[in-house]
This record gives structure tokens, sequence and C-alpha cells, in this order.
């Protein structure tokens, strides 16, 4: 793989860890800039709207300059944006940069997705994207617990800095290492911006873009809510938090790993025998999350298939959306967020069911046998090129 994808990666790192860093630092904030911790938490909606309003719409923005203007474009918003973060003094100038950051996160996720795959030959494309979505793997792993640790001891402040400095070599190596390419408005052989959004009513499109955004959800559903698991139904303390995010992590990373080998050969083959363990694990891990002997391995078993089958299917976002060159990316950023802002949503609500802790495992299962019930009968759109009709 080469350098410049691997310093994307380092950039979507530092992005992810952006994203779900403030768990551990909202009380910090809010002491800080004299604001409840209620009031405080919505930077995390900021943050996610952001990430929703910003990927589509940047990318429509971005389709006329050049790929790496754009990517250092984005790159650099979102280091200011964390700079200004860093020395604010009131809580409102901290909102905007959240949301500044989250719409340059998105627009940077959108263009780097689609250029990941000019980088490598043709059949090294799951490669190259495995590459790049490990930088979000490493963030849960790595980047929020050292970011929490980083904030414990030298404030929330020092962690805004860190995530602005973690950029700086993405920068370097955007210029160094990937092509200008789509120079201009007149790119020859590109299609309009009319046609590239008329793709959006081709139904294999909508298909994967959908079961991405189940799986997805199924994914930070639990994610979100996997403290009381640890705390309430394991009955551990609560440094056991942060281990449980690490063992759910290194799965991820694990997972996106080998299906970056699988999916651009045998994507239908991740799908089947992925999704129904996948589908089997939730269940599991609410019946057994009250054994920490159990309760381990199974996070580790989940995130590596959450994230194998998540990979896969954003893969098959951009195989399906190759009639939109410029806003592919866009497309599986936008899969990706909806997921990611819709799981913890719906998990809260099922935190507050009978079922309670377990509420949010029992409730990534459902999406996940959703997302099944939808991909077997159209397993074909999942197993080859670009599609021209959903099966009969």
């Amino acid at each position: 793989m080469p350098l410049p994808l691997y310093l994307l990666a380092v950039a979507v790192f530092a992005m992810g860890t952006s994203e779900f860093m403030l768990a551990g630092l909202l009380p910090d904030i809010a002491s800080d800039l004299g604001v409840p911790v209620g009031t405080a938490g919505s930077l995390t909606s900021a943050f996610a709207i952001g990430m929703i309003v910003g990927a589509p719409l940047v990318a429509v923005l971005a389709r006329n300059r050049s790929t790496r203007a754009g990517l250092l474009v984005f790159v650099l918003v979102f280091t200011a944006a964390h700079a200004v973060g860093a020395v604010a003094t009131g809580f409102p100038v901290l909102f905007a940069t959240r949301v500044v950051a989250a719409v340059a996160n998105a627009g940077f996720l959108a263009v780097a997705l689609t250029a990941a795959v000019t980088l490598v030959p043709p059949d090294r494309k799951g490669r190259a994207l495995a590459v790049l979505l490990s930088g979000t793997a490493l963030a849960t792993i790595a980047g929020v617990p050292g970011g929490a640790a980083l904030g414990a001891l030298l404030g929330w402040r020092a962690t805004f800095w860190a995530v602005a400095l973690l950029c700086l070599p993405a920068a370097l190596g955007i210029l160094r290492g990937v092509p200008a390419g789509r120079e201009g408005a007149g790119v020859a052989g590109r299609p309009s911006l009319r046609a590239e959004l008329a793709e959006l009513t081709r139904p294999p499109l909508l298909l994967v873009m959908l079961l991405g955004a189940l799986v997805n959800a199924a994914t930070f559903g639990s994610l979100t809510f996997l403290a009381p698991v640890v705390t309430g139904s394991a009955g551990l303390g609560e440094w056991w938090v942060p281990v449980a995010l690490v063992v759910f992590g290194a799965g991820s990373f694990a997972g996106v790993t080998v299906a970056g080998r699988l999916s651009d050969r045998r994507p239908g083959r991740v799908v089947a025998l992925g999704g129904p363990l996948l589908l089997a694990g939730w269940p599991a891990l609410a019946l057994l999350a009250g054994e920490p002997i159990a309760l381990f391995p199974l996070l580790f078993v989940q995130g590596a298939l959450s994230f194998a089958l998540g990979s896969t299917l954003i893969a098959r976002v951009l195989h399906e959306a190759a009639g939109a060159p410029t806003l592919a990316g866009a497309y599986a950023t936008a899969a990706l967020n909806a997921g990611a802002a819709a799981g913890p949503v719906a998990a809260a609500a099922a935190l507050g069911s009978p079922a309670g802790e377990s509420g949010p495992l029992w409730l990534s299962g459902l999406l996940v046998a959703l997302a099944l019930l939808v991909a077997y009968p159209a397993l074909p759109v999942l197993t080859g090129g670009r599609s021209s009709e959903m099966p009969g």
C-alpha cells in the first residue's frame, strides 16, 4: 500500500478520535466553561449533525476542485477548528468549532474514500479502503483512551491540541503523495452533477447504503452504551470501561484488516458468513454480559465482525456508485454517518426498556437481522461489479 494512503489513515485516526473523545472530557469541559454537563453533551450532537449534512454538501461544492486541494483544505480546516476550540473561553465558540470540524471531517472522508481507490490497482480497492477505515478502528483502541488520559493529566484543551497536531503529517502526505486529479470544471468524460445525483435513484446503490447504515447503527448503538453493560450487567468497576473499549477496538481493527483482503474478491461470502455470526453475537453478548470471562472475548468478536461487514458494505457502495466518481465517497460517508447518528438514538430508547443495560445489545441484533432480511434476496448485488438492476 502506498505511503500517502497510510497518512490519510492518520488523518482518519485523528478525526475518529475527535468524534468519540468527548465522552471522557464532558465533565471537565462543562466545569471549565461554566455550563451543565447536559449542555456540554450537545457538542456530540453538533458533531453528528455536521457529519451528516457535511458529506454530500461539501462534496458537491468540492467536485470542481482537485482531489489534492480538496483533501488539503478539509484537513487544514479541521486542524484550525481544533486549535480555535482549544483556546475557546466560551461554550458557543466551542460549539461552533465542533460543527465546523464535523463538516470538514465529512468532506475529508467523502473525498478520501474516493481518492484511496485511485492510489492502488483495481484489484486492491478493498484493501485500500480497509487501510483508510482502520484509522477509525485505531481511534477506538488508542485515540479515545489516550485522549481521555491526556485530558485527565493536562486538561481537555491538551486533547484538542493533540488532535490538531496529528493532522499535520497527513497534510504533508497529501501535498507530496496524492495526485491532483479532477482539476477544474471541465474534466473530460466526467459526468455532470445531475447525472451523479441521479445515481441515488438506482435501487442497488440505495440497497447497499441502507445495509451499511443498518450495520453501522447496530455497531455504534451498542458501543455508545457499553459502559452500563460493563458496570451494570457485568458488575465491574468503572476502570474496566476503557478496557472494554480497547478490546472492542482491537477486534474492529482485526476485522477491517481481514475484510480488506476479502472484500475485493469475495464480498458476498463476507456478508453470507459474517452476517449470521454477527447476528448471533449480539443476543449472545446480551445473555452473557454478566460473565466477564465471556464478555471480553465476545466484545472482540463483535468488534471484528461489525467492522468486517461494515467496511465490506461501504466498499460495495463505492462500487455501485461508480457512475458518480466525485460523489461516491459522499454517498458512502452519508451511509456511515446515518447509522452512527441513528444507532445511539435508538439504543438510548432501548436502554430505558425492560431489558435495561442489555437493551442496546438486543436492538443491535434486531438491526442486523433486518439488514440480513434485506441482503440475502439481493445477494448478487454484493458479489460482483456494478449492478444495472435489482435481482428478481
